[in-house]
């Protein structure tokens, strides 16, 4: 059973920097790998997404401040977050899809204080 396990989630202040991580817990080969948060009471939307082959995308809200990557042979997936602002606090999700399926991460909390 595939499992994806997210790390890098904190509390910190306006302006400052944290890196998410997730790695799934096999060797299988995923299409897109992305991010995605849900903010208190919000709906979950996507953050950053990223094809095998490395073309990206990203939410307006954190074009410019926010990058993903990706390691294929670790099957590991990254989002560095820099000047983070409150607005960003949420939990955020990884999500990784396969021609048949998505999975996704149990969520590791980022709070940013103003």
């Amino acid at each position: 059973q595939v499992q994806l396990v997210e790390s890098g989630g904190g509390l910190v202040q306006a302006g400052g920097s944290l890196r998410l991580s997730c790695a799934a817990s096999v060797l299988f080969s995923f299409n897109d790998m992305g991010w995605y948060r849900q903010p208190p009471g919000k709906q979950r939307d996507l953050v950053a997404r990223i094809t095998r082959g490395g073309s990206t995308n990203y939410a307006d809200s954190v074009k410019g401040r926010f990058t993903i990557s990706r390691d294929n042979a670790k099957n590991t997936v990254y989002l560095q977050m820099n000047s983070l602002k409150p607005e960003d606090t949420a939990v955020y999700y990884c999500n990784a899809v396969t021609k048949v399926k998505a999975y996704w991460g149990q969520g590791t909390q980022v709070t940013v204080s103003s």
